[in-house]
């Protein structure tokens, strides 16, 4: 099959480049200067202090923010030890902060950043007492600090790997003042990803391989002797290491009836908490309990076990929100509350739930919840979150697939939007974690229909109640959006689709798209290829009365190639569908800089506006 577009993937070709100075032109002339009458609003709910990350040490918690125009690294009501601006003044590019690590003494850090937001990035060791630039390294994170060195994962986009295997694909290594050797790995290709973790008392390793979003093997051993960690759990299901008490590794797997269960390894596994009717997202020990999140219709719920698994408390939320770990010292876990009008609350728990900071929203909002039936009648739960006012327009956001859930979080760009009398509805759709693995498989492969079929039935319930639809995606969410546009323009009056897979023939060739086989299938094998070619949107553009559509990406995203929004964006045209085409210049796949990445949520927001 002849592919017309095919020179789109080349992004030094000077038609693409001069397509996009043409396109952005076009797409600033539709929506005027709405976006900027609307970019103040947005960003002042974008620059509101929003947590990333903390972590414990002896020192006190440390944490990253995205603060106004800045990301920091700063101790919690203490000095900053990194700043985003700062970066960028001696760079000179626009930088994200990334992520960071320390060690449980508060000596070392170690933090990453990349230029335009791309996913490949450069990681800094510094000692915190001196500020001293101990080690820059490039693609690799997962930097885990011990007495001697640090062990990192080091990703190949390119090349080999030193043992051969053709990128892409991950590595284990260890660092210390003799130098860097691979110490985990060998043999492993595409599709396998690597994490370590300590155990909380500092002496074990605790190392999960995983194949896709659907296997995983965990490795157990002393944190300084790599060569004695040995597999100690071994799955055809997600599961991941909870920590290391008395010699005996906590694993919280689904397998079973995918719903999630503790089990402790002893000469075999011993059941700690059994299923339950909803799945157990993730557990920590902490004082010789357990505390456990479980996702009860996609928000957490809090629950504190024994270690022989008896129940011994339960805490809910008065609205339904995400609540996840960031660190555990073994006498206090630090934990993140978000909401959709609750950028953060970070909570300590010690047995007693305190809240230590918080950022919300003020305002008259609500946060509904309902079922709507999917084609084969599997019931589809979604938020549908208000404002004061309803005037029948709402924005729909989906995602569905790679095993994660989408529970409540903050959208700056969508306050404005209630304000003004729309509603914001997010479904939870086969192929995340919601309801557990089997809701997982159930998304993905050749199933994958099942989730466009999900977000139709959503769709349809809002447009039988006489709404106006704007349909949002990105990333795997720009799969959903165009694969329901080619199937079913109708039932939206206006499409968004970010940062997209649309290709579904060729997603494995380009940049790390491979590593996407295990969720999608393999283009190259003859049966996958029949169920990818029934939905790929790219494939299946036809003549229809298509909605406004935009499709934005950045040129910087080394995810998911650029090209995939290039061609569809071309074969809509081609059809004289009304299709515009925004693409940052500066931006990755997890955006750029807070002023870049706000001005485009107020670009999709004007876009938004523009059509309902």
């Amino acid at each position: 099959m002849e592919d017309p577009y095919l020179w789109m993937e080349n992004l030094e070709d000077e038609r693409l480049l001069r397509l996009v100075k043409e396109e952005n032109r076009r797409f600033r002339e539709f929506v005027g200067d709405l976006s900027v009458e609307l970019f103040p609003e947005v960003w002042k709910y974008y620059s509101m202090p929003t947590l990333y990350d903390a972590n414990l040490t002896e020192r006190g918690i440390l944490a990253m923010y995205r603060r106004g125009k800045e990301q920091v690294i700063r101790w919690l009501e203490g000095e900053e030890v990194v700043n985003s601006r700062e970066l960028e003044r001696k760079i000179g590019k626009e930088v994200l902060l990334q992520g960071f690590n320390v060690d449980r003494k508060g000596q070392f850090l170690a933090y990453s950043f990349s230029i335009g937001g791309a996913d490949e990035g450069t990681t800094r060791i510094v000692d915190l007492e001196s500020g001293e630039l101990i080690d820059e390294l490039t693609s690799v994170w997962n930097v885990t600090f011990t007495e001697e060195g640090f062990y990192f994962s080091r990703f190949y986009r390119h090349g080999e790997t030193p043992d051969g295997v053709k990128a892409p694909a991950v590595r284990l290594f260890f660092k210390d003042g003799s130098g860097e050797k691979m110490v985990f790995g060998e043999g492993l290709g595409s599709g396998y990803f690597l994490s370590l973790k300590k155990s909380t008392d500092g002496k074990w390793a605790l190392l999960t391989v995983t194949f896709g979003w659907n296997r995983a093997d965990v490795y157990a051993g002393p944190i300084e002797r790599p060569g004695e960690w040995r597999k100690v759990y071994s799955s055809d299901v997600p599961a991941t290491p909870i920590d290391v008490l008395n010699g005996r590794p906590y694993i919280l797997t689904k397998e079973g009836g995918g719903l999630g269960k503790v089990v402790r390894i002893e000469d075999k596994g011993v059941e700690v908490i059994p299923e339950g009717d909803f799945p157990l997202e993730w557990a920590v020990i902490t004082r010789g309990r357990i505390l456990a999140g479980r996702l009860v219709h996609a928000s957490h719920r809090l629950e504190v076990y024994s270690l022989e698994g008896e129940r011994l408390d339960e805490i809910t939320f008065e609205t339904p929100g995400s609540v996840y770990p960031l660190d555990g010292d073994g006498e206090r876990v630090l934990l993140k509350y978000e909401s959709f009008t609750v950028p953060y609350r970070l909570y300590s728990f010690d047995g007693n739930l305190k809240t230590l900071e918080e950022v919300k929203v003020e305002g008259d909002f609500t946060v509904e919840e309902d079922f709507v039936p999917s084609r084969d009648g599997t019931r589809i739960h979604y938020f549908h979150v208000k404002g004061r006012g309803d005037e029948k327009k709402v924005w729909a956001f989906g995602y569905g697939g790679f095993n994660i859930s989408l529970t409540p979080r903050f959208f700056p760009q969508v306050i404005p939007f209630l304000k003004r009398g729309g509603s914001f509805v997010m479904p939870n759709l086969r192929g995340g974690s919601e309801y557990g693995e089997d809701w997982h498989r159930d998304g993905m492969r050749e199933r994958k229909e099942n989730v466009f079929e999900d977000f139709i039935a959503v769709l349809e319930r809002f447009r039988g109640r006489g709404y106006r639809i704007a349909a949002w995606g990105r990333s795997n969410g720009g799969l959903l959006v165009s694969a329901t546009l080619t199937r079913r323009p109708d039932v939206m009056d206006a499409a968004l689709i970010g940062y997209p897979v649309i290709d579904m023939l060729r997603f494995h060739r380009l940049y790390i798209g491979s590593v996407w086989i295990p969720e999608y299938g393999n283009p190259d094998d003859p049966k996958d290829r029949e169920f990818l070619l029934r939905y790929s949107p790219y494939h299946n553009v036809r003549p229809a009365k298509y909605p406004p559509t935009l499709i934005y990406t950045g040129l910087h995203d080394d995810r998911v190639h650029p090209g995939h929004a290039f061609k569809f964006f071309a074969r809509l045209k081609e059809l004289g569908a009304p299709v515009y085409l925004r693409v940052e210049t500066m931006s990755g796949h997890m955006g750029a800089s807070p002023e870049t990445r706000a001005r485009e949520l107020t670009d999709l927001l004007a876009f938004v506006l523009r059509n309902l």
